[in-house]
């Protein structure tokens, strides 16, 4: 299985810049995994496609003004930090610009004393492990002197820093949004509950699993970086309930079923729990938990991309790519919303 078996042609306008007005009037393509039905709707329409009996799984996972800017106190010379992922108090795997300056030992300053943080490591991915010094609460540091981490293909400033959040965002750790679950609005959930289907949430820190470029031309040689989820006993309770009656798991997001995947038996029951996850789920994937994903356009050659031909056939997604590029779809982070069921 190669890298270039997962690459599509997409025109740089179609890469969305800016949210849309209202989050549940974007696109709604509606791709049929079992036949070669595609519908072309509205994201309120996902209505329409839910039955009384299913499950739908939101990862409510809250971004975090994950992006920092300091100075090395040694030099004056400005770095920015972007932090990934909590390993340990005050202890953060990070990703810093530039990179090959930022050597072990180096001491940083942010916001001008508010929090100091010295580089102690080295990863494997060639990030860096920087260990924090605050006097006030790190989440109460990071508001006044952090941005959103927006991706690096977004160039237009946004105005609002709740629309990179979902309206259920919940615990802070991730460095990017689960961004499929954007469509929603409160009132289209208090809808969808009140036509007799639960909804439930789990959690998955996004950070650079989700997102992290594939580097190798041979998708198998390629290793997820791993990230930190939970399932309460709750929601666990609830998706094996509605397996058992013959209901059906909507995933929101591909990190909603990494998530459900990584904390599956063979028999296809979800345990409660949280610990890290590195799943690398590819064409040729038996998916044991869910039915269904609402999920963005994703980048060419992403694990992502990879993920979504998994349940619905490297073809098909391809084929359904090339019909969202002719219709003039937006894609990726604030773009229109996929369905696969």
């Amino acid at each position: 299985m190669q890298l270039s078996d997962f690459d599509y042609h997409l025109p740089e306008e179609l890469i969305a810049q800016e949210p849309i007005v209202r989050r549940d009037q974007s696109r709604l393509m509606v791709v049929n995994k079992n036949n070669d039905q595609i519908r072309h709707q509205i994201f309120q329409d996902i209505l329409d496609y839910l039955k009384p009996g299913d499950v739908l799984v939101m990862n409510d996972s809250k971004v975090l003004p994950a992006r920092i800017f300091g100075i090395k106190t040694t030099t004056g010379a400005k770095i920015e930090v972007l932090l990934l992922r909590q390993i340990a108090p005050n202890r953060w795997e990070t990703l810093v610009k530039p990179g090959k300056k930022a050597k072990v030992g180096e001491r940083l300053d942010f916001g001008q004393g508010l929090m100091t943080g010295t580089i102690i490591d080295h990863t494997e991915v060639g990030g860096r492990i920087i260990e924090f010094s605050h006097q006030e609460p790190f989440l109460q540091v990071l508001e006044r002197i952090g941005t959103m981490p927006l991706p690096p293909y977004i160039k237009k400033p946004l105005d609002d820093q709740k629309r990179y959040q979902t309206v259920y965002a919940r615990q802070e750790g991730s460095a990017a949004a689960p961004t499929a679950g954007l469509h929603f609005t409160l009132e289209l959930l208090e809808t969808i509950r009140n036509q007799g289907i639960q909804t439930e949430t789990v959690l998955l820190h996004v950070g650079l699993g989700t997102f992290r470029p594939v580097q190798v031309e041979n998708v198998l040689e390629h290793k997820m970086h791993e990230e930190y989820f939970e399932i309460s006993p709750q929601a666990a309770e609830t998706i094996n309930q509605a397996k058992k009656r013959g209901g059906r798991v909507i995933a929101v997001g591909t990190t909603s079923v990494r998530c459900l995947e990584s904390s599956s038996t063979e028999e296809g029951i979800v345990q409660p729990g949280s610990g890290l996850t590195n799943i690398f789920i590819y064409p040729g994937y038996q998916f044991k938990i869910i039915d269904g994903l609402i999920t963005n356009f994703h980048l060419p050659k992403s694990t992502l991309l990879m993920l979504v031909s998994a349940l619905a056939g490297r073809e098909k997604m391809l084929a359904a790519y090339q019909q969202a590029v002719q219709e003039r779809y937006r894609f990726f982070s604030f773009g229109d919303a996929m369905l696969i069921i």
